[in-house]
């Protein structure tokens, strides 16, 4: 062969060779499990060492770049956390978890946002829960956010309380507890308060984790400073969470709302504790925030070298993560 005719073969030959080895490339499922396992379990920098050697693309690269995305949402990093989820949903458009975590972290990234920019943030999570519900209908976190973002966007970026409603409808077939606490949610922003109560109550009776409803209504009763009746749906989610070994976010999130409302910090750090001997840790309740609530509230409990075991563990858990901006999610 002639050395030009050799060259542009070669030319026409590594297109395909190379589109061959992006092929080939494939990352493995125990990898995923592993990062995804270290995620749960509120180990950042477990999972990150895990996830970013992974190739860019190939088979299994969409998972572990939603997995980066993920992790990066509990360490509140959102301009990472949306970089990640887009590569995501770019590799695998039709992924219905994709477009999910996409809608979730440019949602995060708009309630930062000034005005301008969140206004157009705000159209693209609609249209990515959208999306989402789109491609499976039965997806409930999705149906839920994208309630949610009907229920409290204003109508210029597609809100609206009556497609929120129909939300609601769809979501009483896949989720019951969730279409409930939509409805309640509607009715408070219709000031129909005892609706609301009614409807917390219900997402309650019908959950099979009830803890975390319970942390829902109690966040009503707080927001109507009704606290007696706040105090008791703590102590009903504290009741709960100890005949359920899956109710750990209700056991995170009712010590959030204590260390918020700065009520009963050694209630707060009892259930954070518990949280953290539990079985149920998820990234919805990150363990490495945990320990750093559970931190502050021992140094407010006078117990120093405890706060500094808690800060430590954090830590060790999650480098990056900056407790000063913690929101209290």
């Amino acid at each position: 062969m002639r050395p030009i005719a050799r060259a542009v073969a070669l030319l026409l030959a590594c297109p395909a060779m190379a589109a061959g080895a992006i092929a080939l490339a494939q990352i493995p499922a125990a990898t995923l499990k592993q990062a995804d396992d270290a995620l749960q379990a509120g180990e950042a920098d477990r999972a990150l060492s895990l996830l970013t050697p992974l190739p860019a693309q190939g088979q299994g690269a969409a998972e572990a770049q939603n997995l980066i995305c993920r992790v990066r949402f509990t360490l509140q990093q959102w301009d990472a956390a949306v970089t990640a989820c887009e590569q995501s949903v770019r590799l695998d458009p039709g992924s219905s978890i994709g477009h999910m975590w996409l809608g979730r972290a440019l949602g995060e990234k708009a309630s930062r946002a000034s005005f301008l920019t969140a206004y157009s943030l705000g159209k693209r999570v609609r249209a990515e829960f959208e999306q989402a519900v789109q491609l499976d209908p039965k997806n409930a976190g999705a149906l839920s956010d994208l309630g949610v973002f009907y229920k409290d966007a204003p109508a210029i970026v597609g809100g609206g309380t009556d497609k929120a409603e129909a939300i609601a409808a769809q979501l009483d077939k896949v989720n019951p507890a969730k279409a409930y606490e939509l409805r309640g949610n509607i009715d408070v922003a219709r000031k129909d308060y005892v609706s609301a109560e009614r409807d917390f109550k219900q997402a309650i009776a019908v959950s099979p984790h009830p803890a975390e409803q319970w942390t829902i209504l109690a966040n009503f009763y707080r927001n109507q400073k009704r606290w007696n009746d706040f105090d008791a749906a703590i102590q009903s989610c504290v009741s709960a969470a100890a005949r359920d070994k899956n109710s750990g976010v209700g056991l995170y999130d009712g010590a959030g709302l204590l260390i918020e409302t700065k009520r009963n910090p050694a209630l707060a750090a009892k259930m954070l504790e518990d949280y953290l001997a539990g079985s149920s840790k998820s990234e919805e309740a990150p363990a490495f925030i945990a320990h750093a609530r559970l931190g502050q509230l021992k140094q407010q409990l006078g117990d120093a070298a405890g706060a500094q075991q808690e800060f430590a563990a954090a830590t060790a858990m999650a480098r990056e993560y900056n407790p000063a901006q913690d929101s209290k999610h």
